[in-house]
């Protein structure tokens, strides 16, 4: 295993754990804490980031061609 896939692993876990975390404050907000809809808001936005630095990540791989 390469650095890089190990790279990959660890920042998928780390949106599957933001993406459960997120759940788990839309369901604190409907249980009546107004507070859990802003921590998922901002987990949520976390997934969002990570997700999309780990599109970045996929593309611009070591040995990979330039885009053109």
């Amino acid at each position: 295993m390469t650095l890089l896939t190990a790279h990959k692993i660890l920042i998928s876990g780390a949106i599957a754990l933001f993406v459960l975390y997120f759940g788990w404050e839309l369901r604190q907000y409907a249980a009546g804490d107004p507070g859990g809809l802003l921590r998922g808001g901002a987990s949520a936005a976390l997934a969002m980031g990570f997700l999309a630095y780990l599109r970045w990540v996929w593309i611009r791989r070591p040995g990979a061609k330039p885009e053109r």
